[in-house]
């Protein structure tokens, strides 16, 4: 299967403006953007025939051809990334069988999650798109709790069903879970992965339907195919000793930085 990786950028995100511009220093002590480093991410991942940063600001489009990524300019009326990715999708010509979302704010993302993602879809070919989940151990659940009860958006959780299909994803931390946990152990709660991999006709409709209720409240984009009936498979991937978290604010540039040194990371 053709399978092209697009990674959506927009500078103007309400909760952190300029944020794929934003310096990241690894373990060697260099720093590098975001997007470069979602670029490299993308780069790393096995059977891709294509990888392109896709967005609607030139500053953006500057640094990204500045480190050697190919650019598609898409317009500023894109909603959110898979509007990005339908857009860039077609402005290539379309052809490719699977369209990889890899937002630009998810730099530690290993390649095994992408291709396992593939993987994932092409073994289901009654699902128009698939996302990963991971499931959380304590230390990670804490994380996220400890955003939510200090006021912050941090990443986002899923759940499904026996037959892997979405049944809904929130900001929330959900399922609720009264037990405690040790750091290491694991939990009932998945942390969604914040990548898409889409047959195109699943894209191609999506910035068709207009914004439903659910995401509106959410800000979440995948929630757009659940209100309009659609699956989403989603694929359970493994940490493999890696650690993993999105750039969602400001106090997540820290938190990133440790996780690259941990894991000598340049």
């Amino acid at each position: 299967m053709s399978v092209l990786i697009v990674i959506p950028a927009r500078y103007a995100s309400t909760r952190y403006p300029g944020k794929p511009l934003v310096a990241l220093t690894g373990a060697s002590g260099e720093k590098r953007s975001l997007i470069e480093r979602s670029w490299r991410a993308a780069c790393a991942v096995q059977g891709v025939d294509r990888v392109v940063v896709a967005t609607d600001d030139d500053r953006i489009r500057q640094a990204a051809e500045g480190f050697g990524a190919e650019v598609v300019m898409t317009a500023e009326s894109c909603g959110n990334g898979t509007e990005r990715c339908a857009e860039a999708h077609a402005a290539l010509g379309g052809g490719y069988e699977v369209v990889v979302n890899l937002q630009g704010d998810a730099p530690l993302t290993p390649h095994w999650f992408i291709e396992d993602l593939v993987k994932g879809l092409r073994a289901a070919p009654e699902m128009g798109l698939a996302t990963p989940v991971l499931q959380c151990d304590g230390a990670t659940l804490n994380s996220l709790l400890a955003d939510r009860a200090a006021g912050r958006v941090g990443g986002t959780t899923a759940v499904f069903g026996r037959d892997r299909s979405g049944l809904y994803f929130s900001k929330e931390v959900v399922p609720f879970c009264a037990e405690q946990f040790a750091a290491e152990d694991l939990t009932p709660v998945f942390h969604h992965v914040g990548v898409y991999a889409y047959r195109p006709d699943a894209l191609a409709d999506y910035p068709s339907w207009p914004v439903g209720p659910l995401e509106q409240l959410e800000g979440l984009e995948q929630l757009r195919f659940l209100e309009n009936g659609r699956k989403i498979l989603c694929v359970e991937v493994s940490a493999r000793g890696r650690e993993f978290w999105e750039l969602n604010n400001p106090e997540d540039v820290a938190r990133l930085e440790a996780m690259m040194a941990k894991m000598g990371e340049n």
